[in-house]
């Protein structure tokens, strides 16, 4: 009899056992909705999937009375706006100084404990400092999530180049390449599937910035619209805009690893 390790579930159980969980979920959850209803109708906690979906009907497809606007998907045209905005200028600085102190020894040295220093700092407690600083606009919850990523994307980056092998920047040099050609032509293909990686790995915390950023200052966006409505219960808000946030954070993953299937497809292979 083989080992549980060495069994494999076919595809069709697989998927079978990837959809288990949310099953179970949402039996969970429906059965513990009907139940605090029926014990009392006016209850908030649980609401019920069709006062969920009333709640988020007459927010994406009925017009503010003060704006004329659809509230939901203003909402997330806003905060998707900032946390793209946020994570590509974190790539940006990730992808520059990563490979500057992967590969320039004296960068590195020079570089290396001050980034380490900068990784520790909790990018929360420097919110009120931006907020000071850049004023209450977009600039600062934008530099919030750039400040709260590109330590951790820069710190991957660097060991990712610092471990390629020396064989292949000895051969390129043998060969006449200069610096620049060797980071063109050796370390951008090889570092830029590990920024890929790295950047889905940070989406769980660039939204949680976002989130935080939105909830203190901010007069639309997923995060403030979920903070604002908490004052009245409104579950059947903050429960659907919760989902849809999730939703967001998955698609993204899924077209950053279809991104880097498609660019880099020997990097899946290796």
């Amino acid at each position: 009899m083989p080992r549980l390790i060495n069994r494999r579930p076919a595809r069709a159980a697989a998927t079978g056992l990837a959809v288990l969980p949310f099953l179970l979920a949402a039996v969970v959850y429906l059965t513990a909705s009907q139940w605090r209803l029926a014990a009392n109708p006016d209850d908030k906690l649980l609401p019920s999937p069709a006062a969920m979906v009333e709640a988020v009907g007459r927010l994406a497809f009925e017009p503010d009375r003060r704006s004329g606007g659809y509230v939901f998907w203003r909402d997330t045209a806003a905060s998707l706006g900032r946390l793209l905005s946020g994570v590509g200028w974190a790539a940006l600085i990730g992808l520059v100084f990563g490979v500057a102190v992967g590969l320039l020894p004296y960068l590195r040295a020079a570089l290396t404990p001050f980034i380490a220093v900068l990784s520790m700092i909790p990018p929360l407690a420097v919110l009120p400092i931006l907020f000071i600083v850049l004023g209450l606009g977009e600039t600062a919850k934008i530099a919030l999530i750039a400040i709260g990523i590109a330590p951790f994307l820069i710190r991957d980056l660097a060991l990712q180049v610092e471990a390629l092998p020396a064989e292949q920047l000895i051969k390129a040099q043998t060969l006449g390449a200069n610096t620049a050609q060797i980071v063109c032509r050796v370390v951008l293909p090889q570092a830029l599937p590990r920024l890929i990686d790295a950047v889905r790995l940070a989406l769980g915390s660039a939204w949680l910035f976002l989130i935080a950023a939105e909830a203190i200052a901010a007069t639309e966006g997923l995060g403030y619209r979920i903070f604002l409505v908490r004052l009245y219960l409104a579950m059947d808000v903050i429960l659907p805009y919760v989902a849809w946030i999730t939703v967001l954070a998955y698609a993204m993953d899924w077209a950053l690893r279809l991104a880097k299937d498609r660019l880099f497809p020997w990097a899946r292979a290796t």
